[in-house]
């Protein structure tokens, strides 16, 4: 079975708050000593 693949069409404000958003996760991540390795993963397809 294959999965079903999602597209989101987002306007240029949108992605940059999403990608805020996860720089600030990622950076609470970092303050707790916690992995941010799920999070870059992220970041990087987001950004592509």
């Amino acid at each position: 079975m294959r999965k079903r693949k999602y597209y989101l069409y987002l306007t240029a404000e949108e992605r940059r708050h999403i990608f805020n958003a996860l720089l600030a996760f990622r950076n609470k991540l970092i303050a707790q000593g916690r992995y941010t390795d799920v999070v870059d993963e992220v970041m990087i397809k987001f950004a592509k």
